[in-house]
């Protein structure tokens, strides 16, 4: 593109330079044998040139001017295959928007053992302290018992969060914006009957759809399973628990528990 750039230029340079050039021939004189003035007192009447074959010269060169301009064709250096294809794969994706505010109101399962100090080690607990502790926690957290066995069955309710339902709504805004803008290159001279050019970025509007789902589909109820069992010597305690991945982070985190098979690190704010 760059290459036919320059050509053109060079054409329409070229041509104002041969216009130019025939233009100062009809203001050049006629030779003559000498240059007094005395001698050729008509030579100064002779230059000055026919107003016709002016104008004829002017108009022959302005028209050769757009015959130059007009065979200048932009071309596109880029291959609409490529384009066509991220605009294929970006389509794909886009339901991963969708799949985000649906699963926003449903908990997100996870099943995790974790592990703690046994009544056998020093300072450890015993399987009863450590369901104390895990039932005094689940009903801080507004969590019932439902079903009591050697597997214990919470359940709760997790109420709809304003700042859920915006940040739903500001990662929609982001991903219609977004495909909205590979529209927009894609089919700028795209136009529906009666209503014209079509403006892709009307798309944003959908946006608080996503923020209205959410909170329309109301409180959450959660369960929340744990198991519990202890090693032969008891000196490690494991509780299995089942439950939204948040929740678990929180509870691991609350009752001071580490993940089984992991080893735990203290962060620089801990070691200090």
């Amino acid at each position: 593109m760059t290459t036919m750039m320059f050509t053109a230029k060079g054409m329409i340079i070229a041509a104002c330079i041969a216009s130019l050039s025939i233009t100062a021939s009809a203001f050049s004189p006629a030779p003559s044998k000498s240059l007094g003035l005395k001698k050729h007192s008509g030579s100064i009447k002779n230059m000055i040139p026919d107003p016709n074959l002016m104008s004829d010269l002017i108009q022959s060169s302005s028209n050769l001017l757009a015959e130059t301009v007009e065979k200048i064709e932009p071309t596109s250096t880029y291959s609409k295959a490529s384009y066509y294809t991220t605009l294929g794969v970006y389509v794909l994706s886009f339901p991963g928007l969708w799949s985000q505010i649906k699963r926003s109101t449903k908990a997100k399962l996870k099943r995790k053992t974790y592990i703690s100090d046994g009544e056998g080690a020093q300072g450890g607990k015993d399987l009863r302290q450590q369901a104390g502790e895990i039932m005094a926690y689940m009903k801080a957290n507004n969590y019932e018992v439902v079903e009591a066995g050697e597997v214990i069955t919470f359940r709760g309710v997790v109420q709809k969060s304003t700042s859920q339902a915006f940040f739903l709504t500001f990662c929609t805004l982001l991903g219609m914006a977004s495909l909205a803008l590979v529209l927009q290159i894609q089919f700028q001279s795209m136009s529906l009957p009666f209503f014209g050019e079509i403006n892709y970025f009307y798309l944003c509007l959908l946006s608080p759809y996503a923020g209205i789902y959410y909170w329309k589909s109301g409180d959450r109820v959660d369960d929340v399973k744990v198991k519990l069992a202890s090693n032969d010597d008891e000196t490690e305690n494991e509780i299995t628990i089942e439950g939204d991945d948040e929740e678990l982070n929180r509870m691991w985190r609350t009752l001071e528990l580490r993940e089984k098979g992991m080893i735990k690190v203290e962060g620089l704010l801990e070691t200090a």
